[in-house]
């Protein structure tokens, strides 16, 4: 199911065609990403790797199955792609989360042809804090 819904986003990006609409959807997302609680964004919760301020925390769901995930970052783009990230990791459970092929949802986005070597750093050290949270809930 997991898989299925990066598919799906590979899917969504590719019928923007061009980089330029991609990036634009990119922003969009973000934008539409719900605010995070300020007593969220704390060191323990920013991912120092990335060159923009980004802070990611996974809460136990109100549903009793999986994590919630909440983000924020102070760049448009990368806004994006902690919302894809929120929207994809949220509601699955620390086992679902270490399952995720996300090289193949960046590979699909092509975000490595995309977006400078050091955010492309920055992009992974979001995923490895993401899944690091999602651990100390297993």
């Amino acid at each position: 199911m997991a898989n299925e819904q990066i598919a799906e986003i590979i899917d969504t990006f590719e019928l923007l065609g061009d980089w330029d609409q991609r990036y634009q959807y990119l922003i969009e997302i973000g934008e539409r990403l719900p605010p995070m609680d300020a007593t969220a964004k704390t060191d323990a919760n920013q991912v120092k790797e990335c060159m923009s301020t980004v802070h990611v925390m996974a809460q136990p769901s109100n549903t009793g199955t999986g994590l919630d995930y909440q983000g924020d970052c102070d760049t448009a783009i990368i806004k994006g792609v902690v919302a894809l990230l929120v929207g994809l990791f949220s509601g699955k459970t620390a086992a679902e989360i270490a399952t995720l092929d996300v090289d193949q949802l960046f590979a699909g986005l092509q975000l490595e042809e995309h977006l400078s070597p050091s955010r492309h750093v920055g992009v992974y050290a979001i995923v490895n804090k993401m899944q690091g949270q999602a651990k100390a809930f297993a």
